[in-house]
């Protein structure tokens, strides 16, 4: 079955992008899923990165030099 299935496929002119997107918008995840999940993913990825930046004493996240003119 799969053999006659690819081998009576003959290709188009140029991509199918409307068969693409609505084959890809019925598959995966649902949309709500896939932005928690990915907005999870940003705040773990800016908390290592402020993380690492503060030991690393990186920029503004260090500890700054308190000037001092007593005598």
């Amino acid at each position: 079955m799969i053999r006659n299935t690819v081998e009576s496929w003959r290709p188009q002119r140029g991509p199918d992008w409307s068969g693409v997107l609505i084959r890809l918008a019925s598959s995966g995840p649902p949309p709500w899923l896939l932005y928690t999940a990915a907005s999870a993913a940003l705040v773990v990825i800016l908390l290592v990165a402020f993380l690492v930046g503060s030991a690393l004493q990186i920029g503004a996240l260090g500890p700054q030099p308190v000037p001092s003119n007593l005598h």
